[in-house]
């Protein structure tokens, strides 16, 4: 697919300090009011330098690319996820780091599944957003874009790049693209990772926080996965949860896997029922993997009797995996291997440093 690109060249004299591909998927980010009305519309990134005229004065070449379409980022799907690997496969050996502009609702599940899609990734790749219109006086865009360029064309003393990973940068805090979630509506710090620090703080000063930030490794050869199943669902615990909604969701016709939401550290309640139900579908070749409710925390299977089952018939620890780390890995997952066994070892093992074990 041929798509438009804008180039912007830095006012600072060369050689320019390495390049940078922004991608726009959409999102609140890129919307301004319309002339006639409130309506907010997406603005055109030919007018790019006239909204953000700050990135002029960075000393990094920058190019934009816009989707055919860019969406809201409620309607995000598997097909958006392999467009944009392909378009970072593409564009992998031209550019030294990429940004993609995302909507929030569903930023912390793309980063999540780009972060397994994209195997022995060494260079930046940090998405980022806004909570309000870059058409909006009090808008947080424009900080949110330009650090993020700033964090995405960072190198070490060697030369090498610092972030080598999917990432989230959101209100002055890099944050682990598979360990985030987004946990406020109205706030402008509306990404939290609970179970994995922060890798950088941008404050007057950016602050890396080196021991948990993945190395740069130039030895294993990058790989580009475009195979995804979303044969796949989440249960979640709820006091009250009927038999009527729990076999629904496990005879769903060919379900792969379930993302058990339990409570606590990976208890559920221990009805004779339910505990048949579980038996009975891990029996079918159902795989269920257990995610605590909690957005701080672990699952630890068997610690309590209310959890002591599910690690006896065979349901997969999460350890501290989001949910949405954990749905996008299991579709990930389910669409590399058929072997079970296989799937089972994946989804408990870490594979992009989403989980703890």
């Amino acid at each position: 697919m041929d798509y438009t690109k804008i180039h912007i060249n830095p006012i600072s004299p060369e050689p320019t300090n390495g390049s940078v591909l922004v991608i726009y998927t959409g999102g609140t980010l890129g919307m301004i009011y319309e002339r006639k009305g409130k309506q907010l519309v997406p603005f055109d990134f030919q007018q790019i330098m006239e909204r953000l005229p700050e990135i002029s004065r960075l000393d990094f070449d920058i190019t934009f690319l816009s989707l055919a379409e860019p969406i809201d980022s409620s309607n995000i799907n598997l097909e958006i996820w392999v467009e944009l690997v392909e378009i970072i496969e593409a564009n992998y050996d031209q550019y030294d780091s990429f940004v993609i502009l995302h909507g929030t609702d569903t930023m912390a599940y793309t980063a999540s599944a780009l972060s397994y899609l994209l195997e022995n990734l060494n260079k930046p790749v940090i998405l980022t957003g806004a909570q309000l219109p870059i058409g909006v006086p009090r808008s947080d865009a424009r900080e949110n874009v330009i650090t993020a360029l700033e964090l995405a064309t960072a190198k070490n003393e060697a030369g090498h790049p610092i972030i080598t990973e999917v990432c989230i940068y959101f209100n002055s805090q890099l944050l682990r693209g598979n360990r985030s979630k987004k946990k406020e509506s109205s706030d402008f710090n509306a990404f939290h990772s609970e179970n994995y620090p922060p890798l950088a703080n941008a404050g007057v000063s950016i602050d890396y926080n080196l021991p948990y930030v993945k190395p740069y490794e130039p030895g294993p050869k990058f790989v580009v996965h475009k195979t995804l199943n979303n044969h796949v669902a989440f249960l979640k615990m709820f006091p009250g949860i009927t038999p009527v909604v729990v076999q629904s969701t496990l005879n769903i016709k060919g379900l792969k896997g379930v993302v058990l939401e339990t409570y606590g550290s990976g208890n559920a309640t221990t009805d004779i029922w339910f505990l048949n139900a579980i038996s009975k579908a891990i029996d079918r070749g159902i795989v269920i993997f257990n995610v605590s409710q909690c957005d701080g925390g672990r699952v630890s299977q068997g610690q309590y009797q209310t959890s002591k089952f599910l690690e006896q018939v065979g349901v997969v620890s999460g350890s501290d995996i989001t949910a949405e780390a954990a749905i996008t890995k299991m579709m990930y997952v389910f669409g590399k291997e058929t072997d079970a066994q296989k799937c089972i070892e994946m989804l408990a093992n870490p594979l992009r440093g989403e989980m703890s074990i």
